[in-house]
């Protein structure tokens, strides 16, 4: 009986002692973890990432992997199966979105200057927004992002400059072309995938575009007639599944974004990134007020 209590406490040991050293072990390749590979859609925010902030996560021996997606949809699948370690496309509100349609667990870390909607014509070359109401026609076309989010934010915008309304009894934030109230110039709404909105120009009076596809086109957002002011809901966030918030290499690349280098980049001219919103944690950072 004692040699049979003798064993089974040996082990108890053995055991406890194994789950131990893997629990620690999972902590260990979280925290620890040096090969990082980061999603985005097309656009600056991977250009501005490989040119700033890959190098610096290198000099900390990192093994950095960029995977660029052609859609919104993909970037989150992704990171929901741990097929990359974080992505850097999405606002807060998709995000949350994507979160409780999808069923997925992400956390939004940081945010990162951000491009913001444009409001762009091939048709009107109008420099202004006055110049355009003047020149508008009744019943032109305006494409606009058709997933959820981002339709009710540009008819957010759209309301904002003047020219239609959304209906008092709808939430703004998720107002589809249904929802328009008064639309005194007649405009047709027509949602299109993100990626085909620059194209859509050549058939369109009008197109509402967000920055990263209208700078991944080659269009400037200084081309655009309006831009869009952002609220802090509406800025690009660094994304990591939620296990991961307190990973250290959350903590490496938000230490890269705010590194002296980055803001160098980032405001040097040459660079075209002066249209960008900057968040308030670089503006308090740096003392440089957004354009």
């Amino acid at each position: 009986m004692k040699k049979n209590n003798l064993f089974t406490v040996v082990l108890l040991i053995v055991f406890s002692f194994f789950l131990f050293s893997c629990g620690n072990a999972s902590k260990e390749s979280t925290s620890s973890k040096k090969e990082l590979s980061v999603g985005f859609s097309p656009g600056p925010y991977s250009d501005l990432f490989k040119a700033t902030i890959q190098p610096a996560l290198e000099k900390k021996g990192y093994t950095v992997k960029v995977v660029e997606f052609t859609d919104w949809v993909t970037p989150n699948l992704a990171l929901a199966n741990n097929e990359i370690d974080a992505n850097i496309y999405q606002n807060t509100l998709y995000r949350q979105n994507f979160c409780d349609t999808k069923g997925v667990d992400l956390t939004a870390t940081f945010s990162v200057p951000t491009a913001a909607l444009g409001l762009y014509s091939d048709k009107y070359k109008a420099k202004s927004l006055d110049e355009l109401k003047a020149q508008l026609q009744p019943g032109g076309i305006v494409s606009v992002p058709n997933d959820a989010v981002n339709l009710a934010r540009a008819l957010r915008f759209l309301r904002s400059i003047g020219l239609l309304t959304i209906k008092s009894t709808v939430d703004d934030k998720t107002a589809t072309e249904n929802d328009i109230d008064e639309n005194p110039f007649e405009l047709k709404i027509v949602p299109l995938e993100a990626a085909q909105l620059p194209r859509s120009l050549d058939g369109s009076t009008l197109a509402v575009i967000p920055g990263n596809y209208a700078i991944s086109s080659g269009l400037k957002l200084s081309s655009s007639i309006v831009g869009e002011a952002l609220p802090s809901e509406l800025l690009i966030w660094f994304v990591v599944n939620t296990k991961d918030a307190d990973a250290q290499f959350v903590k490496d690349v938000q230490e890269a974004y705010e590194s002296e280098d980055f803001k160098n980049y980032f405001e040097d001219p040459k660079n075209e990134f002066d249209r960008f919103q900057r968040p308030q944690w670089y503006v308090d950072k740096w003392n440089i007020q957004n354009r």
